[in-house]
């Protein structure tokens, strides 16, 4: 079994079922407006902040919130999820503090709420450098551009799978010795046939 299988494998056995029990949660809120709410402030279940956002400040966060509220009709009117995606990050992506890791959170979150989810894997902070260490880079890859081990995850779920196994991919990288020291894994990967370029 090669890295990414084993990578997939883990995610399957030991993720796949507490990311669809936290994505549940999302999508069951009462309303499109608390479902903003919940979403933009990083809460979970349990009523804790998400590791994604605990950093954040409170007032960055609120702020986020109270711009998504106002922008609340542009949102519901979204279609896909690369139209969600855009409208988010052009309502909260000036806010200082928020980047593009919180930008796909929180759309990824409200369309849990709204029925719409990712068709692509996005590569942002650490999903983007696990998909480097296999060679991929840009912001957006398709699903079928990927090694057919991904086969049995969602897009959202190889984003996820990306992020959390980023370092055992990295580590046994071929690239990796002399990429170890650079401050972006996608930097020094040679290029090959099967880098996908931003979309």
């Amino acid at each position: 079994m090669n890295e990414i299988a084993k990578c997939v494998s883990n995610y399957i056995h030991h993720v796949s079922e507490p990311a669809k029990a936290e994505y549940a949660f999302f999508a069951k809120q009462v309303s499109l407006t608390v479902a903003i709410e919940v979403a933009a402030s990083g809460q979970q279940a349990d009523g804790k902040r998400h590791s994604h956002q605990r950093r954040i400040p409170r007032a960055v966060l609120d702020e986020a919130v109270r711009r998504l509220h106002a922008n609340m009709e542009a949102v519901e009117a979204t279609n896909n999820f690369q139209e969600l995606h855009d409208r988010v990050g052009a309502i909260i992506g000036p806010i200082r503090g928020i980047g593009e890791l919180t930008i796909y959170d929180v759309a990824h979150r409200i369309g849990a709420f709204l029925n719409i989810e990712p068709e692509h894997v996005y590569l942002h902070a650490g999903a983007r450098k696990g998909a480097a260490a296999i060679g991929y880079s840009g912001r957006v890859v398709k699903k079928e551009q990927l090694p057919p081990e991904f086969l049995p995850l969602t897009p959202a779920e190889i984003e996820d799978c990306l992020c959390i196994f980023k370092e055992d991919l990295w580590s046994r990288s071929p690239s990796f010795s002399q990429c170890a020291k650079q401050a972006k894994a996608s930097s020094c990967l040679p290029k090959t046939e099967r880098i996908v370029k931003p979309c």
